[in-house]
């Protein structure tokens, strides 16, 4: 990370190659625009690779005719404090996106509340001392922090490198320091989100029984790998994660977002093409990934997410939230409720549509 707050993800494109791709395949209309929609997953930064991505960006994205009513911002070491003790060092991210949040708030910039719960970074391996950096976070979040994610996808492989926002040892929530630290999450009623790779499941399997108590959230369907060693094995892994899952699934503290798949590191690939897919390719290439974790988790554990800008690598906003609606045009109003804003309210304590 430089001193802007360089995500790394070196296999992105920046905006102005992916505006200029985008606008190959014309925007479709939303599919169901009325149907309320928090969008639970999505980030803020201004980095040296990828450009600026704040509010506007945001903004110009959710226009297309979907009814995004909410957002939640998920931490991506964005604005972090220059100076300072270094563990106090991401409450400057909180700081930044309140702003935003409560210049939202203001009803200038639309109808649409972003930002309106805010996920932000602890290092949790300092241990117990990590109390007062949580504390300082919600401080910080004005009534709006609601946890925090420590990334741990890891993976040996160099093909695999370029993909990872953090370097962590293997087995990082196995870890009795960091174990410590995640103690303090549900003290102050604070949940945790968990991004790894799907090797990494059986570790996120094993911290849901070790910690009941706490919320978990598990990102982008638990961050299937499809390229370098993975690629041309998606049918044996997609059995093995499908156990993973539904293994992960029995612990009722856990919730999952479904999302991501739009990422390179999924490997389906779609970013090599010279026109972005529509939302049915989007939709047949996602659907065991999507079914699964709903027949899994069940509708009232399940929240679609967009992941933006990291998906927007593979479609348009607008072409995404079209995947995920033809993908539950058979759902009953309950479970469309559940999955596209019930989840989300009631997992990060925000306004319900």
């Amino acid at each position: 990370m430089t001193a802007k707050g360089e995500y790394r993800g070196l296999a992105y494109r920046n905006n102005a190659d992916l505006a200029a791709w985008l606008a190959k395949r014309p925007s479709e209309a939303a599919l169901e625009p009325e149907l309320p929609i928090i969008d639970p997953h999505h980030h803020f930064w201004d980095t040296e690779h990828r450009g600026k991505y704040f509010l506007p960006e945001l903004l110009a994205d959710i226009s297309g005719g979907h009814n995004i009513v909410s957002t939640v911002f998920l931490e991506c070491q964005a604005m972090y404090r220059a100076g300072g003790p270094v563990e106090m060092r991401p409450v400057g991210e909180v700081e930044f996106v309140n702003g935003i949040a409560a210049m939202s708030a203001s009803g200038q910039y639309g109808a649409c509340r972003v930002a309106e719960a805010i996920i932000g970074h602890a290092d949790l391996t300092i241990g117990a001392r990590v109390r007062g950096v949580l504390e300082a976070l919600i401080a910080a979040g004005n009534g709006r922090f609601r946890g925090i994610r420590y990334g741990v996808s890891h993976d040996p492989n160099e093909a695999i490198g370029k993909f990872v926002s953090r370097f962590v040892p293997p087995h990082q929530l196995a870890d009795a320091t960091f174990r410590q630290g995640f103690a303090e999450l549900a003290k102050l009623g604070l949940s945790f989100e968990s991004w790894q790779y799907h090797p990494q499941l059986p570790d996120a399997v094993d911290l849901a029984r070790a910690f009941p108590d706490t919320t978990i959230i598990l990102n982008h369907v638990g961050g299937v790998l499809g390229v370098g060693p993975y690629a041309g094995k998606r049918q044996e892994i997609l059995a093995s994660w499908r156990r993973d899952i539904s293994e992960l699934a029995k612990s009722p503290n856990v919730n999952v977002k479904l999302g991501g798949l739009g990422m390179p590191s999924f490997g389906f690939g779609f970013e090599h093409q010279d026109a972005p897919p529509s939302s049915v390719e989007l939709a047949e290439a996602w659907r065991p990934y999507v079914e699964h974790c709903i027949e899994a988790f069940g509708p009232e554990r399940c929240m679609f997410e967009s992941n933006f800008p990291p998906d927007k690598q593979s479609c348009g906003y607008t072409e995404l939230w079209n995947a995920f609606k033809r993908l539950t045009s058979g759902a009953s109003a309950a479970e469309k409720k559940a999955l596209y804003s019930g989840t989300a309210a009631r997992v990060y304590r925000i306004t319900a549509p």
